[in-house]
């Protein structure tokens, strides 16, 4: 364990530090370094468009630097946190940029949080300062912070960002008050990056990474997919969550590349931007996909400038992916896998000949050195299930409470608590959560099988499985259901199609609940706790 500068204890060692950097896989480059880069290479290069606004190199930098200097004058100092929890808005990566500038500790937070979740990470975290809109989609975010003034003594600025209030600073005028500074000196293996995870069950945990750990998975993700300068960045995705973290904030800065923001997801508004702006690339859950797709065919649209969308943040199914290419000209759509811990495990595929792997796997595995074991910890054999363990280069340092890291064992692997089976092609294909197992009668069922079946029905537009309880066998599966528009569908519709794939009985679900919408996680996960929940009080209601 090494102590950062933050007071952040990190799985950091000087033998990891050393191997990594002589490898050369981290490349000991902060943001801010990058950012230099490219404005000596072409200050007027665009890597913001936000709106009818675009933000150049030397724009960026500049407002970095101003905003450097406004929060030196407030005492801030390298190792201090700062949050924000701002929409997809320019003003965020000033933000980054600024922190990376001055070694501090950026916070995003997801702009749908509320006092909840917002207390608890703003007091977790020791925020100095938070960045928050005025009211967005109608919500009042400074009376939120206000509520809780009193439970935050480390809080000592409210920032609004296009919007004025009462006892807080505008980020303009913040700006304004700061004159442009030389950059500190930072330490790339110093916590960047505190984000804390969506959780579907308790209190978020607080996930550390570092400048190099940050930068070395952009590396691996444009060194696969073969990103560069002349790539055209749509970033849909929230910028408080990893995915629109890396892929939105670092990545255009790494390619020296644009990023056309989206405040809010449109499959129509995401089409008319790919071709206004001639996007080749963009990552987002797995319903973006399968909107876009839709509008896409609906109206004729087949989005001739898009390269590459990878998916994942919830199953997917592979007609997803073959729809999606019988519907673009050339983009090549794969399912991957990643956490806010290990952001990308597997990246997919990279080519619409590999197009069988990217529709039926999560992807080839990049950067990572994975095993799946079984519950006792002993590696399982190629085709057999077993949790994900993995480490590498881009792994997180760690959580910022050190009773989190039981889930790193000594040898530094992450147990990731997802099960999957390895293919002959040393692809990944992700069955489940092993608390998403149903335990029927003592036997281990995996939902995911039976969710890829039941996609198959032309009625069902997306599927989730779940356990229930069951007098006799403890549990049974439950599918919760969201049919096409028009459409109809029964119970024996449903057990029909099961009996059409083969598979055993034991796994068919033993009820059905058709329902128009699913309870989510911000990155689009399905949220199957909360499934779990309203099938058990339904059955303790129907057995009163």
């Amino acid at each position: 364990m090494r102590q950062d500068v933050s007071g952040w204890q990190t799985r950091l060692s000087d033998a990891l530090i050393a191997e990594n950097a002589a490898s050369g896989i981290w490349r000991n480059k902060t943001l801010a370094d990058l950012l230099d880069a490219q404005v000596a290479r072409d200050p007027n290069q665009i890597l913001i468009v936000d709106g009818d606004t675009n933000v150049t190199a030397s724009d960026l930098d500049a407002q970095a630097r101003a905003l450097v200097g406004a929060l030196q004058a407030r005492g801030l100092v390298a190792g201090d946190v700062i949050s924000f929890q701002l929409p997809n808005w320019r003003e965020a990566v000033v933000v980054d940029v600024a922190a990376s500038m001055l070694g501090l500790v950026c916070n995003p937070i997801i702009p749908i949080y509320r006092d909840a979740e917002v207390a608890y990470i703003l007091k977790d975290a020791g925020t100095k300062v938070v960045f928050i809109p005025t009211e967005f989609r109608n919500f009042d975010y400074v009376a939120m912070i206000e509520r809780h003034r009193g439970d935050l003594p480390e809080l000592a600025h409210i920032i609004t960002v296009r919007g004025s209030a009462e006892g807080c600073i505008t980020f303009d005028d913040l700006l304004n008050q700061g004159d442009a500074v030389a950059r500190a000196a930072v330490d790339p293996n110093a916590v960047k990056l505190i984000m804390y995870t969506s959780g579907t069950t308790g209190r978020p945990k607080g996930v550390l990474h570092s400048h190099n750990t940050i930068d070395t998975e952009n590396q691996a993700f444009s060194g696969f997919l073969g990103l560069g300068a002349d790539d055209v960045i749509l970033m849909p995705s929230p910028l408080t969550h990893i995915t629109g973290y890396l892929y939105g904030i670092q990545l255009p800065i790494v390619l020296g590349a644009p990023v056309v923001f989206m405040e809010m997801w449109n499959a129509e508004a995401a089409a008319d931007l790919i071709d206004r702006h001639g996007v080749t690339f963009t990552i987002a859950a797995t319903v973006f996909l399968q909107e876009l797709t839709e509008f896409a065919r609906l109206n004729d649209r087949t989005l001739p400038s898009l390269r590459y969308f990878p998916c994942g943040g919830a199953p997917v199914p592979p007609e997803i992916i073959y729809n999606a290419h019988k519907t673009f000209d050339r983009c090549v759509c794969a399912r991957c896998y990643g956490s806010t811990e290990a952001p990308t495990v597997t990246l997919g595929v990279n080519s619409r000949d590999q197009e069988r792997l990217g529709a039926a796997t999560e992807g080839l595995i990049v950067g990572h050195e994975i095993k799946l074991v079984d519950e006792q910890g002993a590696p399982v054999p190629v085709g057999i299930e077993g949790e994900i363990v993995t480490r590498g280069p881009e792994m997180c340092l760690g959580y910022a409470d050190p009773a989190h890291n039981e889930a790193f064992d000594s040898d530094g692997f992450f147990h990731t608590g997802d099960l999957a089976i390895l293919t002959e092609d040393e692809c990944l294909i992700i069955t489940g959560r092993s608390k998403d197992l149903i335990i029927r009668g003592g036997e281990n069922l995996s939902p995911r099988e039976v969710e890829d079946a039941l996609h198959e029905h032309p009625a069902i537009y997306e599927a989730a499985v779940v356990a229930m309880p069951h007098a006799r066998l403890g549990e049974t599966g439950c599918a919760y259901v969201i049919i096409e528009e028009g459409a109809s569908l029964t119970f024996d519709d449903m057990i029909t199609t099961l009996e059409g794939t083969g598979m055993a009985k034991q796994k068919y679900p033993e009820r059905l609940e058709i329902v128009e919408a699913f309870p989510r996680t911000p990155a689009g996960k399905i949220r199957k706790n909360v499934l779990r929940e309203q099938i058990a009080a339904k059955i303790a209601a129907e057995c009163d």
